[in-house]
């Protein structure tokens, strides 16, 4: 039979094969010109190019890395900032930050200023220290360390009266350090026992102590002897600092000295700010930032000889010498053309109509004049219509006074029904409505902050707050229920209020009915955009592609122009220890808008914190008075829900009239009373920038079944009259047991009604309704307070 081959079947033969593959084996491979092993070469090129690739990446990687550190630590950087904070009051921060400064310098003596360059270790160092007790001080300072240390005194391990070097303010301060974004630390350990084998122990102990507050890359240094000092610094000058992102998006400068320089009988006055320029290029046209005194112009850039070099003689470190202190070595000044203009509020044109709603001037104004004009109920014949009884002269006769006392209900009821049927429907009385409304959300949600007035006596002070825990109480256990009023119609006194078929799908116009602080913001058509766009412009500064730009880590002076003297001055008193921080703003960034935060309360604050209620926002560089208005984050929904507080153990949004930031920015929101220091009352983070998101306050009318049969049943207690029945006819009703239903018909004349359910409904279930409203938060009186 058959050899050992193996068996080789026909090749498979397509209907319509071309010529050329018919033939391809007849064909020799030397003359197709695919040189034989192209693909293994096609492979080995590839390679090639993967690994070139790769080293290009590596290259400029290490290329960024030297430019950073050298201009981190290179002559021609900005001092290191050292901010000393003590974690609890026996940590003594004044004594360590002499021997510090004593330690850079190389100099026994009284230190003028609290910038240092070491000739030693090659390195420029400022000093600064944080005042314990004062919560805002330490978190100005916070903002601008590149090494925030904290001091730990080994005595308070030793006191019986605490069992932890970090006391109740020290705690307080993490937190907020931890929730403004850490930049790199380091502990001090003070008042360590001369015995080597104490010292190790009790090191060791405060180190478990303090370690789990901080992060895991966090230094602990000894800190009493010259030689613990020396090895802190040469390790200080080789560490890679960290700083917060939102710290790196924007130039800064921390004053070494600030003056005022008057202008002519204006009340304004320019602001000289002198010190080194840090993180990005400073351009002279684009609008700066004073912490705690608000956004303004530049009227020109000096950049100034270096005062505190490194490579020259001791003696010239000091800042008031002669020769250094006052040499120009350029200036920039702006260009009107391309200046970005100081814009906060849009102004609006009335002629445009851009808002519906009349202000809150506009309603209390129309509301005295219906007072004014207020119609007197007399006695008019059955039939007669208003315009006739306008004709109607008066009777100064008092014979028929009893019997007008006695039809007086009759006649007012007449007139009234009238009213009720000539107006109807979405006529209603503009000024009533107003009035009624502006009083009812004063009611629930509290429009006036007992803080804002100043002759409450205590008494009517712990009324208030007493007040304000048991709406906050009642809120938790009851949301969203009001009752509603006997002496005002339900359709009147919600007259702002719709219903909605579905809170998730029904559609509700961003752009209706707007209030008139609307006119007054600014709105991006796409703010991610946007924000790419400014962020790219700040990159073109740093390459040095734009003019009039100072360079990251020069000396320079800021005449920051048109400030109010009274306030500059407060800035500058020989009494305030902290340094000016001047700050760079991106483009848009002093324009207002409405920004939405993402926030939690803070577990040391007990009060409530109700909506609308005046606080201390601090975002980023900035600190300005908000008044926010909280609510859910609903997912996959184009419309929140208001809350009336913010409520402990879970996030909330807070929407505020703000300058526009550019996230992420963290959060921290202070609350001050009678005079005090500020605490903290929640934390959180800039979420976006969107004034069309729809908040809608919820109110849920109740009312108990009196009657019921099956599917049917009387309610009653909802509404007082048949005239709201009619009006509220077409809003679905839930009950509390998951029944869903309609109203049918009026029963009788005080507000009763028939409604028809989906299932059978219990004696003692509520029958609820759902109104919404669109709300707004509370324009600030004063943005910034110095």
């Amino acid at each position: 039979m058959g050899g050992s081959r193996a068996q080789v079947n026909k090749p498979h033969k397509t209907r319509f094969a071309s010529k050329a593959s018919r033939h391809a084996h007849k064909i020799d491979k030397v003359r197709t010109g695919k040189p034989e092993g192209s693909h293994r070469a096609a492979v080995k090129g590839a390679r090639a190019a993967r690994v070139q690739r790769s080293k290009a990446i590596r290259d400029q990687k290490r290329a960024a890395l030297l430019k950073e550190k050298r201009s981190s630590v290179g002559s021609l950087s900005a001092p290191r900032v050292i901010v000393l904070f003590g974690l609890s009051s026996s940590a003594n921060v004044r004594p360590l930050a002499k021997e510090l400064l004593t330690i850079a310098s190389g100099e026994e003596g009284k230190q003028t200023s609290s910038t240092v360059a070491s000739p030693t270790y090659k390195l420029r160092t400022t000093v600064l220290q944080a005042p314990y007790g004062d919560l805002m001080s330490c978190m100005e300072l916070a903002k601008v360390a590149d090494l925030l240390a904290f001091v730990v005194s080994a005595n308070s391990l030793y006191n019986c009266d605490s069992s932890s070097p970090i006391d109740e303010f020290g705690s307080q301060s993490l937190s907020v350090f931890r929730a403004m974004g850490l930049p790199s630390t380091a502990v001090f350990i003070r008042d360590l026992p001369s015995d080597n084998k104490s010292r190790q122990e009790l090191k060791k102990t405060a180190i478990s102590f303090v370690s789990p507050e901080l992060p895991e890359d966090c230094k602990f240094y000894a800190a009493d002897t010259k030689d613990d000092l020396h090895k802190f610094m040469w390790l200080f000058k080789e560490q890679q600092l960290s700083s917060p992102h939102w710290r790196t998006q924007r130039p800064y400068v921390i004053s070494e000295e600030a003056c005022i320089k008057p202008d002519d009988s204006t009340g304004l006055c320019t602001l000289l700010v002198s010190g080194y320029l840090r993180a990005h290029n400073l351009s002279v046209n684009q609008l700066v930032h004073v912490t705690g005194l608000g956004d303004f112009q530049l009227g020109q850039i000096d950049v100034l000889k270096d005062p505190f070099p490194i490579n020259e003689r001791k003696n010239s470190n000091a800042m008031d010498s002669e020769d250094s202190g006052v040499q120009i070595v350029g200036t920039f000044v702006p260009d009107p053309s391309i200046q970005e203009p100081l814009l906060v509020e849009n102004i609006p044109n009335p002629l445009e109509g851009e808002q519906t709603w009349p202000t809150e001037a506009e309603m209390e104004e129309a509301h005295l004049n219906n007072k004014q004009r207020k119609i007197v109920k007399r006695k008019i014949p059955p039939g007669t219509s208003e315009y006739q009884a306008a004709w109607i002269v008066d009777d100064t006769d008092d014979e028929d006074s009893d019997s007008e006392n006695d039809n007086q209900d009759d006649a007012g009821m007449i007139i009234d029904e009238q009213q009720h049927s000539d107006h109807g429907g979405c006529s209603l009385d503009m000024d009533a409505v107003s009035h009624f409304t502006e009083k009812f959300d004063e009611e629930t949600i509290g429009g006036t902050e007992m803080a804002d007035d100043e002759n409450l006596t205590k008494e009517q002070i712990e009324a208030e707050i007493k007040k304000i825990k048991e709406a906050n109480a009642e809120d938790e256990e009851f949301p969203d229920e009001v009752e509603t009023p006997l002496d005002v119609p339900a359709k009147r006194r919600f007259a702002k209020y719709r219903g909605l078929k579905s809170f998730r799908t029904s559609s509700w116009d961003p752009k209706e009915s707007l209030p008139s602080e609307y006119a007054r913001i600014f709105a991006f058509d796409n703010f991610t955009r946007t924000q790419k766009h400014v962020l790219a412009k700040t990159a073109e500064q740093d390459e040095g592609s734009l003019k009039g730009c100072a360079q990251r880590g020069s000396f320079v002076r800021l005449h920051v122009k048109n400030i109010p003297t009274d306030v500059a001055s407060k800035l500058v008193h020989p009494s305030r220890r902290l340094p000016v921080v001047v700050s760079g703003l991106l483009q848009h960034e002093s324009k207002i808008s409405v920004l939405h935060f993402s926030v939690k309360k803070h577990d040391s604050y007990e009060a409530p914190i109700k909506s609308k209620e005046s606080f201390i926002f601090n975002v980023g560089f900035r600190q300005f008075t908000a008044r926010p208005l909280f609510s859910s984050d609903s997912i996959n929904c184009n419309k929140h829900k208001m809350e009336r507080f913010l409520h402990h153990g879970r996030f909330s949004v807070a929407s505020v009239y703000a300058p526009i930031c550019f996230p992420p920015l963290p959060l921290i929101v202070l609350k001050s009373r009678d005079g005090e220091q500020p605490v903290i009352a929640a934390v959180g983070s800039l979420k976006s920038v969107d004034p069309d998101r729809i908040i809608l306050k919820k109110i849920v009318l109740t009312g108990y079944p009196q009657r019921v049969t099956k599917l049917k049943a009387i309610v009653r207690y909802m509404f007082h009259n048949p005239e709201d029945v009619k009006w509220f006819k077409p809003v679905e009703l839930w009950t509390k047991h998951g029944r869903r239903g309609r109203i049918k018909e009026t029963v009788g004349t005080h507000g009763a009604m028939k409604c028809i359910f989906n299932s059978s409904i219990q004696q003692h279930d509520t029958v609820c309704m759902s109104l919404y409203k669109r709300a707004y938060p509370k324009w600030p009186e004063q943005l910034y307070q110095m």
